[in-house]
């Protein structure tokens, strides 16, 4: 699998969308999670993106791979935050829902990506 850069893989694109989309949700969160969630959440986003344009320009299939687990992992770390403001009452379901889907999509992306690395090399 042959990119030019990681601006070329979609699943950085959503990444970067999500990652403006948090930007905006956590202006939602009382003022007493601004240095707590909503700084945990900012993190947790920006890495998704950041750690799939690393790993891609490593231009080392298996470190590409072991970056794109850690968007993975910051992807799960993300969602787990978002339910924990829905069950905190600090947003609505339908306030995340674009976040969630998302997540959806980035986490669907990620999987195929790793199984292409894997099954070229």
């Amino acid at each position: 699998m042959k990119v030019k850069g990681y601006e070329d893989l979609t699943v950085w694109q959503r990444s970067i969308d999500l990652t403006a989309e948090i930007y905006q949700l956590v202006k939602k969160l009382p003022k007493e999670e601004m240095y707590e969630l909503s700084s945990q959440m900012r993190r947790s986003a920006v890495s998704i993106a950041s750690n799939i344009a690393e790993g891609q320009a490593r231009k080392s299939t298996k470190e590409f791979t072991n970056f794109l687990s850690i968007a993975q992992g910051s992807k799960a770390e993300l969602e787990t935050q978002l339910i924990i403001c829905n069950r905190l009452n600090y947003l609505t379901k339908d306030e995340t829902e674009t976040a969630r889907a998302f997540l959806l999509e980035i986490g669907k992306m990620l999987a195929v990506l790793v199984q292409k690395l894997r099954d070229n090399n």
